[in-house]
């Protein structure tokens, strides 16, 4: 199944899903990816995780779908297809009441409040600090898929504060992790974002290799556009 996500065919993946509420909530979460990368879906998303919902009977359920739902209603404000920021906030204040602190899903938990509250709410302290649980997190857990966007996002972060040198080695770090992971679809934008920290000569052949996977997988991520 991983093969199948890393390479952007979240559908074909999501069909040898089962239909427990753990498989409920997978599914609900690549349709959200998917939705994400490529502009669309949102509705099949949207249908997902209200089934993951309506299937959960524990907490532990309950709060990984209130997490998913969270993230839907982030993307779908980020990427301006409806302003769903309330929903968003609650959704992850109510998987955060729900989960224990030594909860598996917490460190995926304080990313996602670290991504509204830094692309959202342009709280950069709230965002570093939610962004730094969730990457301390993810390397106690050896996730390294989840630590291919915590480095990529407290980059960005050193990135704003003109720290260069630190933005680097974050981007770097995300890249290196998504292809050791064989996340292909996201190392479009983690070749991308490197070259904004890099020199120019670098940069022109970083960006080279982001257009020509971005068009190999037909034009995803499509909000990563190239001057």
């Amino acid at each position: 199944m991983w093969l199948l996500r890393s390479r952007g065919c979240w559908e074909a993946a999501a069909e040898l899903l089962g239909t427990g509420p753990a498989d409920a909530v997978e599914r609900a979460e690549l349709l959200i990816e998917a939705a994400f990368f490529t502009g669309d879906g949102w509705e099949e998303a949207e249908t997902a995780l209200r089934a993951a919902e309506s299937v959960a009977r524990s907490n532990h359920e309950r709060a990984e779908a209130a997490c998913a739902r969270g993230f839907l209603a982030y993307g779908a404000t980020l990427l301006k297809v409806h302003d769903r920021l309330d929903e968003a906030q609650a959704a992850l204040g109510r998987a955060s009441a729900l989960l224990p602190p030594d909860d598996p899903s917490r460190p995926l938990l304080d990313f996602r409040r670290g991504l509204i509250a830094h692309l959202l709410l342009e709280d950069v302290t709230a965002a570093r600090t939610a962004y730094r649980r969730a990457h301390a997190g993810a390397e106690q857990q050896q996730d390294a898929h989840l630590l291919s966007y915590t480095w990529r996002h407290l980059a960005s972060i050193a990135q704003e504060d003109g720290n260069t040198a630190g933005a680097r080695h974050g981007y770097a770090e995300s890249l290196r992790l998504r292809e050791e992971t064989g996340f292909a679809i996201g190392i479009a934008p983690a070749l991308a974002t490197l070259a904004e920290v890099s020199p120019a000569a670098e940069a022109v052949q970083l960006r080279a290799q982001a257009q020509r996977l971005v068009r190999a997988f037909a034009g995803t991520p499509v909000w990563l556009t190239f001057d």
